[in-house]
């Protein structure tokens, strides 16, 4: 899941950015309102969270612009600003929720997680499923045969790439680029530790196998009994 991360402080947005990756989700972020409103129209985000005082356009521009341009992407204001005044207008603007500065960060996940579930409108949208192996992409659980497995959020993350995309073969660039924010050398095998843990959690235990490895090509998900 990528979140869009708009916040001119640089430490509150490091913080922000930060706890968002270290719960697996993927972040593009920026310091000013105007590359903000270009992100907001041009790419895709499970939610944004906006600062409302920002350099170029205000948070309260960018949704309404965005809102303007069918822009459906849920929203989290973020403001100094803790008067009931201030909450009704970002609401206003088109925001879905709003939150006070400071804030803790176990809080500001549970609020994302909580606009997310909001945009889901059946239980479909929100899970993936394949042969026995489901994701509940909102509550972020994962389980094999109703078998609940834990996974750590990049090991989440790479599930949930497979289970979006089984029995395709998906190359170790693809996946750098889709699981972290930035270009890796090519040769690391980052992407071999994580598809080497996956495996473990979700294989090691029974017969059929769901996670393989094609040298040379990449990896794909795809039941084989």
């Amino acid at each position: 899941m990528k979140i869009l991360v708009v916040e001119d402080d640089i430490k509150l947005a490091d913080f922000v950015c930060t706890g968002l990756q270290q719960s697996g989700y993927v972040v593009d972020a920026c310091d000013n309102g105007i590359d903000g409103l270009h992100l907001f129209l041009t790419e895709t985000y499970e939610a944004a969270v906006l600062d409302i005082m920002l350099p170029g356009l205000s948070g309260l521009d960018i949704v309404e612009k965005g809102r303007q341009s069918k822009i459906l992407t849920p929203v989290i204001f973020l403001s100094a600003r803790a008067s009931v005044d201030d909450r009704v207008s970002g609401l206003k603007a088109g925001a879905d929720d709003y939150l006070v500065k400071p804030f803790s960060m176990s809080e500001l996940l549970a609020r994302i997680q909580a606009i997310i579930r909001r945009t889901h409108t059946t239980v479909e949208s929100s899970e993936l499923e394949y042969h026995g192996v489901k994701m509940d992409q909102v509550r972020r659980e994962v389980s094999r045969d109703g078998r609940l497995i834990e996974l750590q959020p990049k090991e989440f993350a790479l599930l949930q790439l497979m289970l979006k995309n089984p029995e395709r073969v998906l190359s170790k660039t693809l996946i750098l680029e889709s699981l972290w924010d930035y270009n890796f050398d090519p040769q690391t095998n980052v992407v071999d530790v994580l598809v080497y843990r996956l495996r473990n959690k979700i294989d090691r235990e029974y017969r059929t196998k769901y996670v393989h490895t094609l040298r040379g090509v990449g990896y794909v998900f795809k039941k084989v009994e």
